[in-house]
């Protein structure tokens, strides 16, 4: 059974201390919401936990090894979704999933994906004419493209109207049935049932952790 696990985290960014003392403890079907005020560092824990950003002190693991010993391997467990939706304005919807798809193992098929989001009628319109909710929604399709274990999000629902907002809450629930952990940076409500809530604001750093890591003491 698959854990992933986050102990004693501190996290620099440039020169600014951005939390510090974060913990939490996931397993299949779990749902973790970030919430926190603008700056408290919600995107920088997900790229944290996406391996995209190393920790000044603490640990991180899966099924209690540091996944830094083998990070293909983290790497091909997740989808990270960050701000920018990735999506290559020449090529259409369907081509644009197609080629997340290709990228990863068992790909389901761009078509149910498309379906999933409610893209499917506009699957061989170039990404360039689509609205921000529609290139939105083109980018979470990729999370149905194919399987993987963790999903970090960031703000996923930018840009979505409330029917898009439930086709994203339903893939989600969706994803926790199978077993899956979804990690979710938001400023919105979401209705995602049995979510822990990780405030960022609790793991503010404090001028005795930013003595302690540079080793001046508290």
């Amino acid at each position: 059974m698959s854990r992933f696990k986050g102990e004693g985290l501190t996290c620099v960014r440039g020169e600014r201390l951005v939390f510090s003392g974060l913990e939490f403890d996931l397993g299949p079907g779990d749902a973790l919401l970030v919430i926190g005020p603008n700056g408290s560092g919600k995107s920088s824990l997900l790229r944290v936990m996406a391996g995209l950003t190393p920790v000044a002190m603490g640990r991180l693991t899966w099924d209690d090894v540091p996944f830094t010993e083998d990070p293909e391997r983290h790497r091909a467990r997740l989808h990270y979704l960050g701000h920018e939706n990735a999506i290559k304005p020449q090529l259409s919807a369907a081509e644009n999933v197609a080629m997340w798809a290709g990228l990863r193992a068992n790909p389901t098929g761009a078509g149910a994906a498309l379906a999933a989001f409610g893209l499917a009628p506009f699957a061989d319109l170039p990404a360039r004419l689509l609205s921000a909710g529609q290139r939105r929604r083109l980018a979470l399709a990729r999370l149905s493209a194919t399987p993987a274990t963790l999903w970090l999000l960031d703000e996923p629902s930018v840009a979505l109207d409330r029917e898009s907002v439930a086709r994203f809450e339903a893939a989600v629930a969706a994803h926790r049935e199978a077993g899956g952990i979804a990690v979710i940076a938001t400023n919105t409500e979401l209705a995602i049932d049995q979510a822990a809530i990780l405030n960022l604001a609790d793991y503010a750093a404090t001028s005795a952790d930013i003595g302690a890591l540079l080793g001046a003491g508290p």
